[in-house]
């Protein structure tokens, strides 16, 4: 297994909202932060997608576009922004994993039912393994953080940090 992860779509602007989304969203980091160094350690890839959306004006160069302080997102790691929900549609993540060898897509980040769902199904299209890292994933609704978490494979941080050492 030669794995990556990906942090889909934590960005500012979607730090606003329900004091729920805000609160999972805070939570969430804190699980994408522990396995971002516990990558980093195991020197794997760490993958930060962004979502654009020139109506909403969310673009490269907005402040809501950007990554909010206190995640652990470097400059060095691989960045791509993307259009769609499943970060695989007309962007370079595939091409980037292929290059890399990746065959497992450890995923995290906003908005369960939407986004990272659309990659997971995306990934397992393509022949990728997805899974979700528990506590890992946001959304403005428990219910859908527990829906997308049910019918996906999911694995907690120990048990991922067992497999990879």
């Amino acid at each position: 297994m030669k794995p990556a992860l990906l942090v889909i779509d934590v960005q500012k602007a979607f730090f606003e909202g329900s004091p729920f989304k805000i609160q999972s969203l805070n939570q969430a980091i804190e699980y994408i932060n522990y396995t971002i160094n516990f990558f980093r350690q195991m020197n794997l890839p760490i993958i930060s997608i962004q979502h654009m959306d020139e109506e909403d004006g969310l673009m490269p160069g907005t402040e809501g576009f950007d990554l909010p302080e206190g995640l652990d997102i470097l400059e060095t790691d691989i960045h791509i922004n993307k259009k769609y929900g499943n970060a695989f549609n007309k962007t370079r993540l595939l091409e980037e994993l292929n290059t890399l060898g990746v065959d497992t897509v450890f995923i995290s980040g906003y908005r369960a039912e939407n986004c990272v769902l659309s990659t997971c199904r995306g990934a397992e299209d393509l022949d990728l393994m997805p899974i979700i890292i528990r506590g890992s994933i946001a959304s403005d609704s428990l219910e859908m953080i527990q829906f997308v978490e049910k019918i996906n494979e999911l694995i907690s941080i120990d048990a991922l940090e067992k497999m990879l050492e």
